[in-house]
């Protein structure tokens, strides 16, 4: 049961984020893509053809890749020494 209602709030989250997404892309207000990239990059954990996408924009974009794997690292280890306190 826990496991259904995470992989739901996942899915929620995900294409919320994408909604804001392609909202941000015709308002000027939002900045869309990195909010599609993120929504992606929730939905990739469940959903085969977001991580097609997701890998497809990361061999297309080499630089911003690495720059979000570093950022990703980064949070992984600053929440790993949080545990550990």
């Amino acid at each position: 049961m826990k496991a259904k209602l995470h992989r739901f709030c996942k899915l929620i989250a995900g294409w919320a984020l994408v909604s804001l997404g392609l909202a941000g892309w015709l308002l000027p207000i939002i900045p869309g893509t990195p909010f599609i990239v993120l929504g992606l990059a929730i939905l990739s954990a469940q959903s085969e053809w977001a991580r097609k996408i997701l890998d497809s924009l990361k061999v297309r974009f080499p630089r911003q890749a690495a720059k979000l794997r570093a950022l990703k690292e980064g949070l992984a280890a600053k929440i790993r020494r949080a545990d550990l306190r």
